[in-house]
């Protein structure tokens, strides 16, 4: 490990120590995760794609790196890796490599031994900044912002996959999509049929629509969003989840916000508005829906408790609902599996 520095575009320099074999700088949006556990899920999750991933608890890699059928894609989509301390020593009966081994073979950067506490704060305060993990006394004079991106067109399948039978078909429509999300609806007797975030499915025969997670702003979907407006007059059940839910906020005119620090965690609290009752949830989104651009025959659906933000919406008399968080968890708590067997419910009717 040699000396190396994380740089805010906003001018803030936090020094740590990088792996000897980073040589660049490594560019991204920087932002936080509170999860206690979780880091091969998180950093596999394609909506950090473009992120630079700051861990707030202290210990990451004790656990090591399990094999890739629990990841939630192929490799890891963070942009980079910001922790306290990371352990070089992994202790678990399912770890195949350490966190540090790991990182150096998909060539992902990291910084550790960097203050997470006083960053978070700062980030909390500033709101998520542009940054760069770099070597010491090095100081980039130009940031690249990932949000300009269309990540989800980096990120998203390339081509048509079915899983799963059964009599009801499901279009899933992938945006980034966790792979978690697969084995939960797989879980019914359905077949899904994933398809690319710009694929028609317009003339296609189906029972149930789904919408994925994914990365950036969901406004740069616009083929996505176009083909989803097209689909709402089937009336045939829709389930969204994370930039899912934003996009189909904006198909039904309704518009989203950027916010200052975004949710990304694995105990946010949120209350169905419908069963009025509480549920923790995992999280992990930088965009919300403006309640107040909701469309007279829709309504919040679930409300979150630490902020009051929107985090989920239905139609009034349609089958159609989406959440921000991730009821799929993977990591997090399963409270929210119960809308998977909604899902599977109104498609079964």
């Amino acid at each position: 490990m040699i000396p190396s520095n994380l740089v805010l575009e906003s001018g803030e320099v936090f020094p740590g120590f990088s792996p000897e074999w980073q040589k660049n700088a490594y560019f991204g949006e920087v932002v936080f995760n509170t999860g206690m556990t979780g880091y091969v899920e998180s950093l596999t999750d394609p909506s950090y794609s473009g992120q630079i991933l700051t861990f707030t608890y202290p210990l990451i890699g004790n656990y090591g790196v399990q094999g890739s059928e629990g990841w939630e894609s192929e490799k890891i989509q963070a942009s980079g890796v910001v922790a306290g301390w990371v352990s070089g020593f992994p202790s678990h009966w399912d770890s195949e490599c350490s966190f540090l081994d790991w990182l150096k073979q998909q060539r992902i950067p990291l910084i550790a031994g960097v203050d997470t506490r006083e960053l978070t704060k700062l980030l909390r305060k500033k709101g998520v900044a542009l940054g760069a993990i770099c070597s010491e006394g090095a100081k980039p004079k130009k940031f690249h912002d990932p949000n300009k991106e269309h990540l989800v067109k980096k990120v998203s399948l390339p081509g048509k996959q079915v899983y799963g039978a059964g009599p009801k078909k499901v279009i899933a429509v992938d945006c980034g999509m966790k792979e978690n999300i697969i084995r939960c609806l797989t879980q019914f007797p359905i077949q899904v049929t994933r398809v690319p975030f710009d694929y028609d499915y317009s003339d296609e025969e189906y029972d149930g629509l789904f919408l994925s997670n994914g990365p950036g702003d969901p406004a740069v979907c616009k083929e996505t969003i176009a083909v989803l407006k097209k689909n709402l007059k089937r009336g045939k059940p829709i389930m969204g989840i994370c930039l899912g839910a934003q996009i189909l906020a904006l198909a039904i005119g309704g518009k989203t916000y950027k916010l200052k620090f975004g949710h990304r965690g694995q105990n946010h609290p949120c209350f169905d508005l419908e069963q009025k009752k509480a549920v923790l949830t995992s999280q992990n989104h930088g965009y919300a829906i403006d309640e107040k651009s909701l469309p007279r025959d829709w309504k919040v659906y679930f409300r979150s408790l630490n902020d009051q933000s929107v985090e989920g919406i239905m139609h009034k008399t349609e089958p159609y609902f989406a959440v921000q968080f991730h009821p799929e968890s993977h990591p997090g708590p399963v409270d929210a599996f119960y809308l998977f067997e909604k899902f599977n419910e109104l498609i079964e009717k």
